[in-house]
């Protein structure tokens, strides 16, 4: 494509929504393209949008609660308001060419907009399990563009009979795609004949991870090439190192922090890790081909993060751990065998680069411009 578009994008809530759809601006951008981002200021789309140096539009919407009814009113209020936000903005700047929608409710306004004014959009789903607001925007879509082949199925019936079902994987952001090994491991403090286990539950911390490593602790220190970095969530740091108990000597080869802020640098610098199954770890584990050990959230929404960790376990990318084997051999099995052999590792780290993920962001960026032309 030689014209440049003007690109509206819907994102917002949480990470995992925003950064998917940043890392698709960046490749946007890359390819001459102007994006616009439309969200709620005070959501954390209102932070990560504009500090990343995109066009931010505000809009206003709220979700509802399903078991308290009356709030579909004040909802569907909200977001006729922000239509007519929307189409303000429109008449004032232009319509943009093409506009794609990350999931969650703040999409709606503008997919809805876009849907009745006959301007082309795609939509992305993250999840392995759909949410509402994508199932919703299905039937209207140029396209819709899934992270995990799971969730395929969830779309059948919901689509528009001249949609597009792609199969694009799940965008990650620059700074963990180009993050290096080499300055990775120099942020870590590693040395080139040293193992790097990188363990981490997301940013509220997996306390039955944490718990089991703490209970692995002798084990992995017995290897003396081995030198962990462990994340393990604000609210649960002290527990852990309670437990922990390192001493000085222990702490030199255990590095114990609340929350990882380079994980792009970490991920480059590992050569195993040890995680939970969310969207976007999956995303970037798979992205920089880390061989990985997953425990699913046992919690999670129809079990999504198993469907999600099979991405990578089928491919022989990943070792999956149900999380109620965590106590067990099952677990620490694989696990010192993947620290123990490099070779186990190699392979691992192999099936994982086989799956293209580092590409997920051109191949959204394309599905974009094809539905645009």
């Amino acid at each position: 494509m030689t014209r440049k578009l003007e690109v509206a994008i819907a994102a917002g809530g949480t990470a995992g929504h925003i950064n998917p759809a940043l890392a698709l601006a960046e490749e946007l951008t890359d390819r001459g393209h102007h994006v616009t981002f439309y969200g709620q200021e005070h959501k954390l789309e209102g932070t990560l949008v504009p500090q990343a140096g995109y066009d931010f539009s505000k809009i206003v919407v709220t979700g509802f609660d399903r078991s308290a009814p009356w709030t579909l009113v004040s909802a569907m209020w909200r977001m006729s308001k922000a239509k007519r936000v929307l189409a303000s903005r429109f008449k004032q700047t232009g319509a943009p060419d093409v506009a794609i929608g990350f999931g969650a409710y703040v999409e709606l306004p503008l997919l809805s907009l876009c849907r009745k004014r006959r301007i082309p959009y795609v939509i992305h789903e993250q999840n392995s399990v759909p949410g509402l607001a994508n199932k919703t925007s299905a039937r209207g879509a140029a396209a819709v563009c899934v992270a995990f082949p799971g969730a395929c199925a969830a779309f059948e019936g919901a689509m528009g009979k001249n949609t597009q079902l792609v199969v694009t994987g799940n965008p990650v952001r620059r700074s963990v795609v180009d993050a290096s090994r080499a300055a990775g491991r120099e942020a870590f403090g590693m040395q080139d004949d040293q193992t790097m286990l990188l363990v981490f539950g997301g940013s509220l911390g997996a306390r039955h991870v944490n718990n089991a490593l703490v209970g692995l602790k002798d084990h992995i220190l017995l290897r003396k090439d081995v030198r962990v970095v462990h994340s393990t969530g604000n609210e649960l740091y002290d527990e852990v190192a309670e437990a922990l108990a390192l001493t000085d000597e222990e702490a030199k080869r255990w590095q114990l922090m609340p929350y990882i802020t380079n994980m792009g640098e970490a991920l480059a610098a590992a050569d195993l890790v040890v995680s939970r199954a969310g969207a976007s770890s999956i995303a970037e584990i798979a992205a920089l081909a880390v061989p990985s050990v997953l425990v699913p959230y046992p919690l999670a929404t129809a079990d999504h993060q198993t469907t999600n960790a099979r991405l990578l376990s089928d491919a022989g990318a990943a070792v999956l751990v149900p999380d109620d084997k965590l106590d067990s051999a099952e677990f620490s099995g694989p696990l010192l065998d993947a620290l123990d052999h490099a070779d186990v590792r190699d392979a691992m780290r192999t099936a994982a680069r086989n799956l293209a993920q580092d590409k997920a962001a051109a191949v959204l960026a394309d599905e974009v411009e094809k539905v645009a032309d």
